[in-house]
């Protein structure tokens, strides 16, 4: 994306924001080749990423001596948010393409984390995503939002508020329901909040791969609350959230953990999917992770993990799925290039008369 982005003469500009980025990026050589070609580029690069505070000065610098933008963020705030924008002369006009995801913009450990993400040409994402960056460049004000939501400028009112339908629901009558997958979940006031929603009668299925200090299984308080870490060969990274919304499901992704940190000093992304074949496959993914008798150790009400095991059933390990699913959707593009890099071959050659 970022590669065709900086060779593409239609490409007006380019914007992202750098948490961790590898020792040799493609992703910086990209950025530092747009701007080199003319392009505006700027790009956040955050420089109190822990353990990496060295090696993005180095990148900075290198953006800023190829006339990019650089910015290192808002004072106070470590940007940890995962997004790209690309604005395109199209024909009929002027169009911005966006990407957010819930993992850093990283070659290496992409291949050792689970993470995800969406693209998307939508026009309010894309107008989003520019009072985003006005935003972080110090242009403008906080904006109001179309799609987005924005740590620390109310992401935890928006989960509260999600959290708060879903009880509704629940003391009305209906189904609540919310299933949660994060790295760790350490924030008090949203554990209480889900402890509330679980004495409403919501039932609240949470995939948390780190520390959680939340107890599940307690008498009156979370009985409707279960606890499970998936460990296996990659590193478990994305943050997905599902509200049954009374059958109206709602999934969103995020770049935030539900920690005091992500919700109080730092710059994060919380965002809708909304397509039904995104939305379906992010539930089957979910689902898919709360059946695994693999990887799965389900937390007890002490706080101890007890490992899940097939039993006489059949062993589904999620990544081990999910790894599979992605090589064969490779293999399957893979042939869809070659077919077309054969067509096209093709048609030039019989223009220029050799065939």
């Amino acid at each position: 994306f970022v590669n065709q982005a900086a060779d593409d003469p239609q490409v007006l500009a380019i914007k992202q924001t750098l948490y961790r980025v590898s020792g040799n990026s493609p992703i910086v050589a990209a950025l530092a080749r747009a701007a080199e070609n003319g392009k505006q580029v700027t790009v956040l690069v955050e420089l109190k990423a822990r353990f990496d505070e060295e090696n993005n000065i180095i990148w900075a610098r290198r953006l800023e001596k190829a006339g990019a933008h650089v910015l290192y963020g808002l004072v106070g705030l470590k940007t940890h948010s995962k997004i790209i924008l690309v604005v395109r002369q199209e024909p009929d006009g002027i169009k911005r393409y966006v990407h957010l995801g819930t993992g850093n913009y990283n070659d290496k450990t992409a291949k050792l984390y689970v993470d995800m993400g969406i693209m998307t040409a939508n026009d309010q994402f894309g107008m989003d995503a520019s009072a985003f960056f006005n935003l972080l460049s110090g242009y403008s004000q906080a904006p109001i939002w179309n799609k987005l939501t924005m740590a620390p400028l109310g992401l935890r009112e928006k989960i509260y508020g999600l959290i708060d339908n879903e009880i509704r629901i629940a003391k009305a009558g209906g189904e609540g329901h919310i299933v949660a997958k994060m790295n760790s979940l350490l924030d008090k006031p949203v554990i209480q909040k889900l402890y509330e929603a679980s004495i409403a009668g919501v039932k609240i299925e949470l995939i948390v791969r780190g520390i959680c200090t939340l107890r599940p299984g307690l008498k009156g308080i979370s009985e409707n609350i279960s606890v499970r870490s998936i460990v296996g060969r990659q590193l478990e990274h994305s943050r997905i959230f599902w509200f049954h919304n009374g059958g109206d499901d709602k999934v969103f992704l995020s770049s935030a953990d539900w920690m005091p940190r992500n919700l109080n000093d730092r710059v994060e992304l919380f965002f809708p999917v909304e397509t039904e074949e995104h939305i379906r496959r992010l539930q089957d993914i979910l689902n898919l992770y709360l059946a695994d008798n693999v990887g799965s150790h389900i937390m007890q009400s002490n706080g101890n993990y007890r490992r899940s095991t097939p039993g006489r059933g059949n062993p589904v390990s999620s990544q081990s799925i999910l790894y599979e699913q992605a090589q064969l959707a490779a293999m399957a593009y893979n042939r869809q290039q070659r077919e077309k890099d054969r067509l096209e071959k093709g048609v030039r050659l019989k223009k220029e008369g050799n065939v």
